[in-house]
């Protein structure tokens, strides 16, 4: 069974998320487009291209198309009847389709660099990371020590152990973080 929270994880993760209210509901909105929210009774209503939207219907029998003015814009389900790693799929797919086409862009190419070793960065602090400094347009040593300790820690996908290992191979360069 899926929470809104982690509704709220997974889209509070993407890049320029706000999250609101609309309608009583709780939303997510990317630069100022919604398309991400929760009903009192527990739906989630995803904004999706048609194509997304028939196959979201086709893989949650309890999911259904979501209509405004007799004109589809997405799918709604129960939150209790879709996983986690479906959900943030969808979640994401959604913000791809409400996002501007070039911040869209930033992080499908961010995600695709994550797959494999990044030059400038260090293996060791993982692949959520790693997407994380990207989207954050952070792509090597010198960049990272352009950023505090606590900036760093801000951005999610990027914990303790990840700027452990960022100062660690900041001091053998002979740099560190902003203070």
């Amino acid at each position: 069974m899926t929470t809104v929270a982690q509704l709220r994880k997974a889209a509070l993760g993407l890049p320029e998320v706000e999250e609101g209210r609309h309608a009583g509901m709780v939303s997510f909105a990317v630069r100022g487009k919604g398309f991400a929210s929760v009903t009192k009774d527990g739906q989630v209503q995803l904004q999706l291209p048609d194509t997304a939207a028939e196959e979201a219907v086709a893989a949650h029998p309890s999911g259904e198309r979501l209509e405004r003015t007799g004109k589809p814009v997405g799918f709604r389900v129960p939150l209790e009847d879709i996983n986690g790693k479906d959900l943030n799929a969808l979640v994401h797919t959604s913000w791809a389709h409400r996002a501007p086409k070039r911040l869209a862009s930033t992080l499908t190419d961010a995600r695709t660099a994550a797959e494999g070793p990044v030059a400038g960065l260090p293996a060791g602090i993982g692949r959520p990371a790693t997407r994380a400094l990207l989207v954050a347009g952070i792509t090597n040593l010198e960049e990272v020590a352009g950023r505090s300790a606590a900036e760093l820690l801000a951005l999610h996908g990027v914990g303790p152990k990840a700027v452990r290992i960022l100062g660690g191979e900041l001091q053998e360069r002979g740099l560190d973080f902003r203070q």
